[in-house]
């Protein structure tokens, strides 16, 4: 479970950005939200998360920044323990003094009711800092903190004592450039692990390209047929069935206009692997069942087929889920659809979480959402991005309508769009 995340110094973000799925007072919306802890000898408060979050914002707001500062952590993270010769993050550039400077990444998380506070600053060259601290009983554990020294490459290290394993062995291990999360994990720390797959397992972040139909047709082939069925008939795509073809890549499967470096890269990467070819079936009322190439259906089923296998794998088991752009060729009633899955209890009982990007207003409501869900991106005249919750105005239950009222600028993070000045003729 996702608690709370945070950016400085990464693209547009130049000052934190913090996303916190941290639920406010009040009980609207009750399905809405839900307690990670059933421990209650553990913490006398349990904290109270949401199960859904929608950040809006202009275009070049700094949205997609949010969503890839996490996918660019859960990279580092996962490319750390594989051996990374250059750190994917990407500073502030419109601030010269940034550009020296680390970006600092830091996640809340709760993995088996333990709740995780983990975070690193990096440059592309090397880690310069990075800590973890828990709370395996409710009070705080300080597990490791690693500060650069006054040498580049060399850190300075705490320990905590409720670390155990080959502290000393992994110390030496971790290169500058690597994260002595990924090395410990690596060389079988059992304690830290849960960590480690928590990025591996449980957060699943699309990013800007979303996802390919290939997980859906894994998730099908795993009992999963029926779920998918059924979820894509919900959806009202006229779906009764579906068909998978396996068979050895071709290149003479790739369009004829593809670029020939493009071709010959394509054809060097896929050399003898299998690919899987989609059929969706459709039956017309009165009529024979139609099957059409997944590549003939329209743009909007083949992103809810891509989304089918990703939805009920995180519902089912508790992930959680980063999409970009959620609304792009979906029609509004199924963007509130994909966001009632994670609303339901009964559809999502192992708080899986939704976090999300887009522009479409229409599911911009009480009837959907709690206002601590909504949040807005908003870029200043500096060019960087801030972000922050609309529950911050403290919109008015059953008089204020949220739409209207983002739309019109009251909450901020709308475009300010000029009219274009008429031309001077010569």
């Amino acid at each position: 479970m996702l608690v709370e995340f945070s950016v400085t110094n990464f693209r547009s973000i130049k000052d934190e950005a913090r996303l916190s799925l941290v639920a406010g007072p009040g009980n609207e919306h009750a399905d809405s939200v839900f307690t990670f802890n059933n421990r209650p000898e553990l913490v006398a408060r349990p904290i109270r998360l949401l199960r859904s979050v929608a950040i809006y914002g202009a275009n070049a707001a700094g949205k997609t920044n949010v969503i890839r500062g996490l996918e660019a952590m859960h990279d580092v993270v996962l490319g750390s323990a594989r051996g990374l010769s250059e750190i994917p993050v990407v500073p502030f550039r419109f601030d010269p003094a940034c550009e020296a400077q680390p970006t600092t990444f830091e996640v809340t998380c709760i993995v088996d009711h333990v709740r995780y506070q983990y975070g690193f600053r990096a440059t592309s060259k090397e880690v310069t800092d990075e800590w973890l601290y828990a709370w395996p009983s409710g009070r705080l554990q300080v597990w490791f903190e690693r500060r650069r020294g006054t040498e580049a490459g060399v850190s300075s290290w705490k320990i905590g004592g409720k670390l155990t394993g080959d502290r000393e062995v992994w110390k030496r291990a971790t290169r500058p450039q690597a994260l002595f999360l990924s090395t410990a994990v690596s060389l079988n720390s059992t304690q830290l692990r849960p960590v480690f797959d928590w990025f591996l397992n449980r957060l699943h972040v699309a990013g800007v390209g979303g996802w390919v139909p290939s997980f859906s047709v894994d998730y099908a082939g795993e009992k999963g047929r029926s779920d998918l069925l059924d979820f894509l008939t919900a959806a009202d795509l006229a779906i009764s069935d579906m068909r998978f073809h396996e068979q050895e890549f071709s290149p003479d499967r790739l369009p004829s206009d593809m670029p020939t470096d493009l071709k010959k890269v394509l054809t060097d990467n896929l050399a003898g692997r299998k690919t899987i070819d989609v059929f969706l079936k459709h039956r017309p009322k009165g009529g024979q069942h139609a099957e059409l190439d997944m590549d003939d259906e329209s743009h909007g089923t083949q992103k809810m087929f891509a989304l089918a296998g990703p939805w009920l794998d995180s519902l089912a088991k508790g992930n959680v889920i980063v999409f970009d752009e959620l609304h792009d060729n979906l029609h509004p009633a199924l963007v509130r659809f994909l966001v009632d899955r994670f609303h339901d209890p009964s559809a999502n009982p192992h708080g899986a979480q939704l976090v999300f990007t887009t522009h479409d207003t229409s599911i911009l409501d009480r009837d959907l959402f709690r206002p601590d869900q909504i949040w807005l991106c908003e870029r200043n005249d500096r060019l960087q991005t801030s972000l922050f919750p609309i529950s911050d105005f403290r919109p008015r239950r059953g008089i204020e309508n949220l739409e209207r009222a983002y739309l019109s600028g009251r909450f901020g993070g709308v475009p300010y769009v000029r009219r274009l000045s008429p031309k001077k003729s010569n």
